[in-house]
C-alpha cells in the first residue's frame, strides 16, 4: 500500500474514532518535531477536531504507560523506535514518523512511515504531516513552508526527491546555490561575524577579520550596508566562496560549505530556513517548546521571545564548545568520546556533537560520541563525520541494548538514554565495539 493511500485511510479512521474519543498529540521537541506539531495542530483545528498537544524530548516506557486508556494517541516524529511500549495498551495509536522501525507493528498501531515503502525517498516528520494536512484539505497548502523548515532542520536538504520538490513548489520557496552561512538574508558582515558553522579562523567573532575578508572578496559597502548572501550575483558568490575556503584551508570540506539556500516567506518577510530552524530548535533545547510552537504558528509575541532565547542558546553553545575544547577526551582510531557530565546541558549535547563532527578535527568517517547528564540519567548523542562510514545507530545498539536501553535515530545521527550507574560500563563497552569495528575494516 502506498503512503498516500495509508494517509487517506488514517484520515478515515481518525474521523470515525474522534466522534466519541479524545485526541492526544505527542510530538518530538526538535525542529522537525515542532514543525510537525504546528502543521498537524493547524490542520486539526481547521478540521474542527478537539485535541491536546504535548512536546517531549523522548519517549520512555513510564511516560508511554501513563497514557494508557481510551484516548486516541497520535505520535509525530517519534514512535517507530517505541512500538514495543504500545502493544499492551488499550488506546488506538497513530504514528507519523520517519525513523527506523525497531519492532513488529502492534495491531493497535497505525504506522505511517516512508521506511515501510520500498524505494520511497527519505522524508522528514514535518513532510509526512504536511502530506496528511494537504490530503485532508487543499486549504492546508499554506503550511508547506513549515514542512520546508522541518526538512532543513532534519538535514534532508541535500537529498531532495520528487515529494520534497513538490513541497518546495507549494511553499514558493526560493532556492539559491551558495555558501552555507546563515542567515543569508542579513547583511554579510553581520552573518560572517556571528557564523560558528562553519567556524572561519580570524573571521568568526572578529569584526576586523570580517571586513578584511569582504575586502579580499571584492564585496563593497554600498548604499549604507553590505549585501546579504542571497543578493550576491554568481561572480560575487564564487569570489566569496574562494576567499572563505582559503581562510579554512586546513578545515571544512567544500561539500559541507556549499549548497542550497532556502528562502521562505515567514511573518510576511523573506527568511532563511536554516536560521528559522536554528531558532525553533534553540527554544526547545532551552526548555521553551511552547515558544517554538507558538512561533511556528505565527504568534508575534512568541517570535520576540524566540529571538531572545536564541541569543541565550548561542551563548550556551559557545560556553559548551569552550568547555569541550579544554576537556580530556577519549581519542581512538576513527572515534572520539566526549563526556560532558553535568557541565553541558543534555538538550544541547546533540548539537555539540554535530558541530564537532563538522569541524576540521574530524576526518571523513570519524565517529563522535558525546554524553551529558539529565534529570534521570545520561543522554548520549552519536554523530558520523562526513557521509561515508559506520552506522552509528548500529554501533550504539550493540552497546546499549545489552545494557537494557533503547536507541533511536539514523545511520549518521543517533542517540540513547542510559542510567548513571552504567556510565563507566557504557564508555568501556563502546570503546570495545569501536576498536573491534576498526579491526574488521
Amino acid at each position: 500500500m502506498g503512503m498516500i493511500k495509508k494517509i487517506k485511510e488514517a484520515i478515515e479512521k481518525l474521523d470515525e474514532l474522534s466522534k466519541d474519543k479524545t485526541i492526544k498529540v505527542i510530538s518530538h521537541f526538535d525542529t522537525d518535531g515542532i514543525c510537525s506539531a504546528a502543521i498537524f495542530s493547524r490542520a486539526m483545528e481547521r478540521w474542527e477536531k478537539e485535541f491536546s498537544i504535548k512536546i517531549v524530548k523522548n519517549l520512555d516506557e513510564q511516560f508511554v504507560k501513563s497514557l494508557d486508556g481510551e484516548d486516541i494517541l497520535i505520535f509525530l516524529d517519534l514512535g517507530s523506535g517505541s512500538l514495543n511500549y504500545f502493544k499492551e495498551m488499550k488506546n488506538k495509536i497513530f504514528v507519523f514518523d520517519h525513523h527506523e522501525i525497531c519492532d513488529e507493528v502492534p495491531s493497535n498501531v497505525f504506522l505511517i512511515n516512508p521506511v515501510l515503502h520500498s524505494g520511497m525517498e527519505p522524508l522528514s516528520g514535518a513532510a509526512i504531516c504536511y502530506l496528511f494536512a494537504k490530503e485532508l484539505s487543499y486549504e492546508n497548502k499554506d503550511l508547506s513552508g513549515l514542512a520546508v523548515i522541518g526538512m532543513v532542520g532534519d538535514l534532508h536538504e541535500k537529498n531532495i526527491g520528487r515529494i520534497f520538490d513538490e513541497i518546495i513548489k507549494d511553499s514558493e520557496t526560493k532556492i539559491k546555490k551558495g555558501l552555507l552561512i546563515y542567515p543569508s538574508t542579513r547583511p554579510l558582515d553581520r552573518a560572517l561575524e556571528y557564523c560558528s558553522n562553519p567556524f572561519i579562523p580570524g573571521v568568526t567573532g572578529n569584526r576586523n577579520g570580517v571586513l578584511g575578508l569582504l575586502r579580499d572578496a571584492g564585496i563593497n559597502f554600498d548604499d549604507g550596508r553590505y549585501k546579504a548572501l542571497y543578493e550576491l550575483d554568481e561572480k560575487e558568490m564564487q569570489k566569496l566562496i574562494t576567499t572563505v575556503m582559503i581562510r579554512c584551508a586546513n578545515g571544512s570540506k567544500s561539500e559541507d560549505m556549499i549548497g542550497n539556500l532556502f528562502l521562505i516567506k515567514f511573518f510576511n518577510k523573506l527568511e532563511d530556513a536554516r536560521e528559522l530552524s536554528a531558532s525553533i530548535n534553540a527554544c526547545s533545547r532551552m526548555g521553551y517548546p511552547e515558544v517554538s510552537l507558538g512561533f511556528c504558528l505565527g504568534n508575534k509575541k512568541f517570535r520576540e521571545e524566540a529571538e531572545k532565547i536564541y541569543i541565550e542558546y548561542k551563548q550556551s553553545l559557545v560556553s559548551a564548545l569552550r568547555y569541550v575544547d579544554n576537556l580530556d577526551k577519549i581519542n581512538g582510531k576513527g572515534y572520539v568520546i566526549i563526556n560532558g557530565q553535568d557541565k553541558i546541558k543534555d538538550t544541547i549535547i546533540g548539537t555539540v556533537a554535530s558541530i564537532i563532527s563538522h569541524s576540521p578535527s574530524c576526518s571523513e568517517g570519524k565517529i563522535v560520541i558525546a554524553l551529558a547528564y539529565n534529570e534521570s540519567g545520561i543522554k548520549v548523542s552519536a554523530r558520523l563525520s562526513g557521509s561515508e562510514g559506520r552506522n552509528v545507530r548500529e554501533v550504539l545498539s550493540k552497546v546499549v541494548i545489552p545494557l537494557g536501553g533503547e536507541v533511536g535515530g539514523h545511520p549518521r545521527a543517533a542517540g540513547c538514554l542510559i542510567s548513571r550507574e552504567k556510565e563507566e560500563e557504557f564508555i568501556s563497552e563502546v570503546q570495545k565495539v569501536l576498536d573491534v569495528e576498526i579491526v574488521k575494516v
